[in-house]
């Protein structure tokens, strides 16, 4: 099969590897929609990684001999391998399974663990049938489009009478408003970059901040009347956000951490009594049909998201895009 290797420092190339075996739970998937997400660090930085891409939608189409998924079936692929066994696995919490296994060695497969080729395979519990009414791009939404600030909304128990902060436009921050404006909820956001403020905007946030600005907090405080942001979703990883973030929320507020740096300041958040969460992903076991019922009503705004879609053979102008921030999210297409 065709596949992405990293070469050097914004070099790649497209390469030919065995098809991927499958045996016991795990399926063969070829994949039509693949996302792009935190792989073009890579690129630019030259790291030659074994796995590139973990964000996917396609078809079924070879099953290990106790698969509980067919050959046919449209499936999104969901990230990570965990081990099914332990309790987080049980719940359907496997995004923190601190015991993964390996796709590789359990499948006798030399490939198959990254999504930037034509295949890929995984656990068939790790993967949420499509209906036939959503296409594979919208469904592959469900990863990292949408999936963290998905559990983010829940976990705040995000509503129409919130005034929800979101700070970072990236690819996650934006899949962030989509989620806070089909909860009803008023949106606004922390972003530099004219393209995606004027993006965010088209998709129905109020209002972009630039938080460099002298006065952004004030600006914050009088589109809250004073009081501030009632929830927070943080996607920037700058490690200046959490203490800007904490004084932008308001008192007895909520703030929801997708992003992995900073420091957060305990006396700020016990000063205001904060309820503080941690999201990296969706529990898609008990929660799939609230997560394609999101999909299924956003539809509008997913293409107005979707700025880009590439075949595979033009993987360096996608990453070289993505790189420029001048985009939404980034579809690729392998089968192209």
């Amino acid at each position: 099969m065709k596949a992405v290797e990293i070469t050097g420092e914004n070099a790649c190339e497209i390469v030919d590897v065995p098809d991927p075996r499958v045996r016991g739970r795990y399926v063969k998937i070829r994949i039509h929609s693949a996302p792009l997400c935190t792989e073009s660090n890579h690129y630019a930085s030259g790291l030659m990684v074994r796995d590139l891409g973990h964000e996917a939608a396609g078809e079924v189409v070879e099953v290990g001999e106790k698969s509980r998924v067919k050959v046919g079936e449209r499936v999104a692929v969901m990230p990570a391998h965990s081990c099914g066994e332990c309790y987080l696995c049980m719940k359907g919490d496997y995004i923190h399974c601190t015991s993964s296994v390996d796709p590789l060695e359990s499948c006798h497969s030399e490939t198959g663990t990254s999504t930037i080729a034509e295949y890929c395979i995984q656990q068939d519990r790790l993967t949420m049938q499509i209906p036939d009414d959503l296409s594979y791009d919208h469904a592959a939404m469900a990863c990292c489009a949408l999936g963290p600030s998905f559990r983010a909304s829940k976990l705040m128990q995000v509503s129409s009478y919130d005034t929800v902060l979101v700070a970072g436009l990236g690819a996650v921050g934006l899949g962030a408003c989509i989620n806070a404006l089909y909860r009803g909820a008023r949106v606004l956001a922390l972003e530099m970059r004219p393209y995606r403020t004027e993006l965010a905007k088209k998709l129905g946030v109020e209002a972009v901040i630039d938080p460099t600005k002298d006065d952004a907090m004030e600006e914050i405080l009088e589109l809250t009347h004073g009081k501030g942001a009632d929830k927070v979703i943080e996607t920037t990883d700058n490690p200046d956000s959490p203490p800007f973030l904490i004084k932008a929320v308001r008192g007895r507020g909520e703030i929801t951490f997708i992003s992995w740096s900073g420091q957060i300041p305990v006396r700020g958040i016990v000063g205001k009594g904060l309820h503080v969460h941690g999201a990296w992903h969706w529990n898609h076991i008990t929660d799939a049909p609230e997560m394609l019922g999101l999909i299924r009503n956003s539809r509008e705004r997913l293409d107005t998201y979707i700025t880009h879609k590439f075949p595979m053979s033009q993987i360096k102008d996608a990453w070289d895009l993505q790189l420029s921030g001048e985009c939404g999210k980034i579809i690729l297409h392998p089968q192209e």
